[in-house]
């Protein structure tokens, strides 16, 4: 028992600081107004064009998955995307819709863009590669499914993103050193991570420091923060039990079910079992049942989080990404059908797995 959990200790523990570390750096982030000015410099920008202000908020999207991970895009800008939406009179779909897939599609590029990324890092180092190995396996499938996903959206939502709008919204006051010492933090954050630095250490000292400038600048905010503590804690307990079940064998019958092999065909495969089981089961527990039958090449690894990660857009509960997001669409008003979105999630998810595993290399 203890030979099986010693890996989960070395490759999970710091999964679950970067998840709490993040977490506090995004939310301070938030309250200290980065994604509203952010948000609301891209409307005065974009010329009262709807398509324009969509794509420079795509663009926010994208970066803001890759750099800061994809629950930083559902739960923090998906609010900024509705609230210009409303200010300005735009269809408020085309934005909830694209922090939703560009949450998961997006999340491909660096290891901290989702927390199975972070995961497969272990298992990459185990056949002597490291973050740079990683990201260049990943650039052109993680390309490949957002600009996928962003074409599907403009088709999708081609109607509501014509025209023009009238109002730009206004800037809400902040806090002026707390507001550039967090933009400054957040900027940093993304080329340290590319550059290979232990994203558990980077996002803990970037949550520290955040949390010394509101100390320092607007100490009432602290009681805003909210680590997600439990959210850790189950997923360290999940991936404990996996571990478990997978040293005694008793998900051995798991392996036939997503093949063997690198050929195209073989890849193919893995990443859509990986994306049938993240609806299945949600993306976390599908990668860690998938990896000891991908843990033996690079590009079976990649492949499989492109069926986690890029797939995860059917069921609701398929990633947490997907669930706050739903809950921040709901707090804000806006109804979505749930069959409507598995219908176009579905679409999304088989033409963005495909593309991007076709891409592997």
């Amino acid at each position: 028992m203890s030979d099986a959990l010693h890996p989960v200790v070395e490759q999970v523990l710091p999964v679950a600081i970067f998840l709490v570390a993040i977490t506090v750096t995004a939310e301070i982030a938030q309250l200290a107004g980065v994604f509203d000015v952010a948000a609301h410099a891209m409307a005065r920008r974009a010329r009262h064009r709807v398509l324009l202000l969509w794509l420079t908020f795509a663009a926010l999207a994208v970066v803001c998955t890759i750099v800061l991970s994809l629950d930083t895009t559902a739960v923090l800008l998906t609010p900024v995307g509705l609230a210009i939406a409303q200010q300005t009179g735009i269809a408020p779909m085309p934005f909830a819709l694209t922090t939703l897939w560009i949450a998961n599609t997006g999340s491909l590029l660096l290891p901290v863009s989702n927390l199975t990324n972070l995961l497969a890092v272990h298992r990459f180092e185990d056949l002597g590669a490291g973050h740079g190995d990683y990201v260049r396996t990943a650039a052109v499938p993680a390309v490949t499914a957002i600009v996928v996903t962003l074409l599907l959206i403009a088709v999708l939502q081609r109607r509501a993103l014509r025209g023009t709008y009238d109002v730009d919204p206004p800037a809400e006051p902040h806090d002026r050193a707390l507001l550039v010492i967090s933009g400054v933090v957040c900027l940093a954050i993304g080329p340290l991570f590319a550059i290979g630095l232990e994203p558990a250490v980077v996002s803990l000292a970037s949550a520290l420091v955040l949390l010394a400038a509101t100390a320092w600048r607007a100490p009432s905010l602290l009681r805003e923060v909210s680590p997600p503590w439990l959210m850790a804690g189950v997923f360290v307990v999940v991936a404990g039990l996996l571990r478990v079940a997978q040293s005694e064998g008793l998900l051995d019958w798991l392996a036939p079910a997503v093949g063997t092999g690198t050929r195209t065909l073989d890849l193919l495969h893995l990443s859509g079992a990986s994306a049938l089981l993240a609806n299945l089961v949600n993306n976390l527990p599908a990668y860690l049942l998938v990896e000891p039958s991908a843990a033996d090449d690079v590009r079976r690894l990649v492949a499989t989080l492109i069926g986690v990660n890029a797939g995860a857009l059917v069921t609701p509960w398929a990633s947490l990404a997907t669930l706050l997001w739903l809950q921040r669409c709901r707090s804000a008003g806006l109804r979505i059908p749930l069959l409507k979105l598995a219908g176009w999630g579905t679409i999304c998810a088989t033409l963005c797995v495909v593309t991007a595993t076709l891409t592997l290399r």
